[in-house]
């Protein structure tokens, strides 16, 4: 069996959708099981709902509404007949929201989120495989909670394998042409569960490795993986083959190449993982598997922007060694900094991270106490895979370098 995997820019529209019926068309759909996401910026609006269900309730049957539309628009661009049952059950899907937010009375918010959220991938994957029985495919809808268990996690919760190899060989006709959601999950209590950061892809990595199947393919609005972001980099290149390790590598430094999570599984059975364009599916496009390296060698460029780097050295020039390292590490633990650098010497200490939640002053507080602290807002990562000095100096021009970085393989310049 074939995985198939859209992400929400490739059903962002009808148009988007009727696109899907036509790789489908051109790539064939035989033993075929496809993981879809959420509309467009479908997953944005839920958060609306669930925002203003806990600051201002009020807003609730409105922002359920605004979704609603978005999705009735489309239905409306998809069905000519908008007495088709297709409407009545998008709109039954949004009313189970709306229920359970009347009804629920736990304040936790992780878990009344994961409740939430996943009506995104629920609607998307209702409306495309009714849709495709539409036109003359034959589909069948999977409830994927019914199929993958986790623990209770909420918001990132752990597969229980087990279960859920079960409950995909017990489920799933191999034979047969399945849509189902990516993202979410099940609980023991059959609550949902969402499976955290790249979760549409990890879900397809799961089901992959659950049915042993021959290969997965995540179609995106690009050609494959490219050897660097186009919006920061001119003339970036296609790389046509990725080794499981590479692409973890890649991954680890911030390159939106494939999640690790994802890789995991794939890795474990040696299921090749194809990058390919929704747009020109018959395509070569990447494929991700065993071997090594990249092909072809090139250097690969990543930047993270809006970092900050900060330099820490002792009050009595005394040598930072393991307790106080672990102490930083725990302090920057404490108050979710991501770290993506570190050097150290004898009495100094430097770091890279990433101030995503906002607690830069309050970690600065705790930290200025016991240590000499100076720090640079707004700086850049750049990491350099496979590098050379034509690719260090293409970096250099016009910046300055507060920090440099280099192993055998990777180069990192901090810039200002």
């Amino acid at each position: 069996m074939r995985i198939f995997k859209f992400g929400g820019a490739s059903v962002k529209d009808a148009d988007g959708v009727k696109n899907v019926v036509s790789v489908l068309n051109k790539v064939g759909y035989e033993n075929t099981l496809v993981v879809v996401s959420a509309m467009g910026k479908t997953t944005n609006a839920m958060e609306t709902v669930i925002s203003s269900y806990f600051e201002d309730k009020p807003r609730v049957a409105y922002a359920i509404q605004e979704v609603l539309k978005f999705h009735n628009d489309i239905l409306m661009d998809l069905f000519e007949n908008d007495k088709h049952p297709i409407f009545k059950q998008v709109k039954l899907l949004f009313e189970e929201v709306q229920g359970f937010l009347a009804w629920n009375k736990s304040p936790k918010y992780s878990f009344v989120y994961d409740q939430v959220i996943g009506y995104g991938e629920l609607v998307s994957t209702t409306i495309i495989n009714a849709y495709l029985n539409e036109v003359g495919i034959t589909s069948n809808w999977l409830d994927v909670r019914d199929v993958i268990k986790t623990d209770g996690n909420y918001r990132d919760a752990a597969i229980n394998w087990e279960k859920t190899q079960s409950n995909v060989t017990k489920s799933i006709d191999k034979t047969k042409l399945y849509i189902t959601q990516g993202f979410i999950g099940s609980d023991d209590n059959n609550f949902t569960t969402t499976l955290g950061r790249e979760g549409s892809d990890y879900s397809a990595a799961i089901l992959a490795y659950c049915l042993n199947a021959t290969d997965v393919t995540i179609w995106k609005d690009v050609p494959g993986v490219l050897n660097a972001d186009p919006r920061y980099f001119e003339n970036a290149e296609l790389l046509n083959k990725i080794s499981y390790k590479e692409a973890i590598e890649l991954a680890f430094y911030g390159a939106s190449v494939i999640h690790p999570k994802t890789l995991q599984p794939l890795q474990r059975k040696e299921i090749p993982l194809h990058v390919k364009s929704f747009l020109n599916p018959k395509n070569p496009g990447t494929v991700v598997g065993k071997g090594n390296g990249i092909e072809p060698k090139v250097p690969c460029f990543i930047v993270k922007k809006n970092q900050v780097l900060m330099k820490l050295s002792s009050l009595d020039f005394s040598f930072i060694v393991e307790d106080n390292i672990s102490e930083l590490f725990k302090l920057l633990s404490d108050y979710k900094m991501k770290v993506d650098l570190i050097q150290n010497s004898a009495i100094s200490f430097s770091v890279c991270f990433e101030n995503k939640f906002d607690c830069l002053n309050q970690l600065l507080d705790a930290l200025k106490s016991k240590f000499k602290v100076s720090h640079h807002e707004g700086v850049s990562l750049y990491t350099i895979r496979h590098f050379n000095a034509e690719a260090i100096s293409s970096l250099q021009n016009g910046k300055e370098i507060i920090l440099e970085q280099r192993g055998k393989e990777t180069v990192q310049l901090v810039v200002k």
